[in-house]
């Protein structure tokens, strides 16, 4: 599936801070959770998830460091903060009217290839 550049814009910082709020995480970790929720549909480039998580930092809805992977190399491991959280929360609020609203107009049993 192509979903638009557009709609995978909008859901980045809530699906990276949501998977942040699982626990701390590096780079790649991020990109495979991205693939194994979508199923594979969502495909990120290290081009797409540096720049945001550099943003997210900067807005200090994360918090970031250096740290040893178990093979020794230098990773950069990121962990949500209280700002983020609660930013995650006011996501979740403007993403659950967004789904009530075209669930409205599209039927909550409408199948993907229904759309």
């Amino acid at each position: 599936m192509n979903i638009d550049k557009d709609l995978v814009a909008a859901m980045a910082t809530p699906l990276v801070l949501a998977i942040l709020s699982e626990g701390t995480s590096y780079g790649y970790a991020i990109l495979k959770r991205v693939r194994e929720l979508s199923a594979g549909d969502v495909e990120w480039t290290d081009g797409m998830l540096y720049p945001l998580l550099h943003r997210l930092e900067r807005l200090g809805y994360i918090g970031a460091e250096w740290g040893a992977s178990p093979e020794g190399r230098r990773r950069r491991y990121y962990e949500i903060t209280e700002a983020g959280r609660a930013q995650l929360v006011e996501q979740r609020k403007q993403w659950a009217t967004a789904n009530r609203t075209l669930g409205g107009l599209w039927g909550q049993a409408a199948s993907p290839a229904g759309a």
